[in-house]
């Protein structure tokens, strides 16, 4: 599998608190979309999830999935970027889980915010999975 680096220019718009999209597939090829919160670190996606999700039994059938992050066209120069990729589930060790887990929700709610009762709950979770996706194909507008 050949990886794809994400253009340095949108490390900034994938680091804003914006909701992902994330398009995962059934075996029968029927499309699931879901907003979700991530988090992106050296040209890898991190998604937090629970195993009885959907989300997570389509990609443990078909590991392709795709995610687009948009704003409202404006002044902007960066609009939006679609990326596809492959999903790896990562189920432990569950320390790591935590942590990573933790940097995604403090990206949205913010250091105090993510003291809060939830999502302390989601994160510490048995149910508590990542999703690491992989790019294998970028574009942005």
């Amino acid at each position: 599998m050949t990886l794809i680096e994400i253009p340095p220019q949108a490390y900034a718009f994938l680091a804003r608190p914006l909701l992902g999209r994330l398009a995962t597939a059934s075996p029968e090829g029927q499309p699931h979309v879901v907003p979700v919160w991530f988090l992106h670190e050296a040209g890898t996606l991190w998604i937090s999830s629970f195993k009885s999700t959907r989300k997570v039994i389509d990609l443990e059938r078909n590991p392709k999935c795709a995610l687009v992050v948009d704003i409202e066209q404006g002044l902007e120069p960066l609009s939006a970027i679609t990326i596809e990729g492959l999903a790896e589930l990562i189920r432990e060790p569950t320390e790591e889980i935590r942590k990573r887990t933790t940097r995604i929700y403090t990206k949205y709610l913010g250091t105090e915010g993510v003291l809060a009762a939830e999502p302390q709950s989601w994160i510490n979770s048995p149910e508590n999975l990542l999703i690491k996706m992989t790019p294998t194909r970028f574009k942005t507008w």
